[in-house]
């Protein structure tokens, strides 16, 4: 496992990191769970996200006990608020960065969080309210580092413009193959002020892996057929068109001396803004694949097969 520099903190990450979204408290059993938190640090993954809305903080109660007995300072926890826990718990007002973070901490059984991320920008907040108390936190000793994510590019200039407060440095866009919208403009803003990108869904939900294939059904081990897990993936990017240009990576994956999944992470991580890639595994093996990845460097000619094969967005 290789490690990159989060941002101007001084977090050193490891290229792969594990999430919990859909899976731990929610998709995936409580043992396969803590067998995938192990397996990740056997292998050299530091990086554990998480969010207080996976499972409705399921899955850090999850990985809070599994991390029991783990040196806290052998890995970098991060987790996030935005979405709503209750009726009348939402959003970054100052009240809600209290009270979520508090809960957060109890779940997940440590005094602070490396890392602490909006998971989404609160129009109904004024910004100055939230990055003061995000500063009051990190000031607090519950929070070492802020983060966001998916946040709107004026939102990330307002923040980094704020005087007095402490400044982001992670975001956490959805980023792969299939999506590459952060490319535009978050990237060359983020790395010019100190932010690096922790991606997600860098597999998009599994289909970079190749196992759904044009004209044939669904597997029934998959997540997209998964009740709990499969909501999210969205049938526009199942569509045979998409589904046949990911079958035009396979043979470069295999001259690559990679698998799918690996191909697609080497790819996301080829970014030098991006320091991390999440993955969301739901078993042991999965988790080694995906972090066999880690130190894979792309050339140029491989690159331009994956274009060629991808086409134009």
């Amino acid at each position: 496992m290789l490690y990159r520099k989060l941002g101007s903190s001084d977090l050193i990450v490891s290229e792969i990191a594990l999430g919990s979204w859909l899976t731990y408290g929610a998709g995936v059993d409580v043992t396969k769970s803590v067998a995938c938190v192990h397996k990740a640090l056997s292998l050299g993954i530091t990086l554990i996200d998480t969010s207080n809305i996976y499972g409705r903080g399921a899955a850090e109660t999850v990985l809070g006990n599994a991390l029991q007995g783990v040196d806290r300072s052998s890995y970098v926890l991060a987790t996030k608020l935005f979405f709503p826990m209750t009726a009348t718990d939402r959003g970054l007002s100052r009240a809600q960065i209290k009270k979520q973070l508090d809960a957060s901490l109890v779940r997940l059984k440590t005094d602070y969080v490396d890392l602490y991320q909006c998971h989404r920008y609160d129009p109904e907040t004024p910004l100055e309210e939230t990055m003061t108390a995000l500063t009051e936190a990190v000031q607090s000793g519950k929070v070492r580092y802020i983060g966001f994510s998916e946040w709107p590019v004026d939102k990330i200039r307002a923040a980094i413009r704020l005087p007095n407060v402490a400044q982001f440095v992670s975001s956490q866009p959805q980023y792969s193959m299939l999506w590459r919208q952060p490319e535009k403009e978050v990237f060359s803003l983020c790395a010019k002020n100190g932010i690096s990108q922790i991606v997600w869904s860098p597999l998009a939900q599994g289909i970079l892996t190749g196992k759904y294939r044009p004209g044939t059904p669904i597997p029934a081990d998959s997540r997209a057929a998964s009740p709990s897990m499969g909501g999210f993936l969205g049938k526009g990017r199942l569509n045979d068109a998409v589904l046949q240009k990911v079958q035009n990576l396979i043979p470069i994956a295999r001259e690559a001396g990679l698998t799918m999944s690996q191909l697609a992470l080497a790819w996301v991580l080829r970014q030098p803004n991006v320091a991390s890639a999440i993955i969301g595994a739901t078993k042991p093996e999965q988790v080694a694949e995906n972090a066999a990845a880690s130190g894979h460097s792309l050339g140029e000619s491989v690159l331009a097969l994956i274009d060629a094969a991808l086409g134009p967005d």
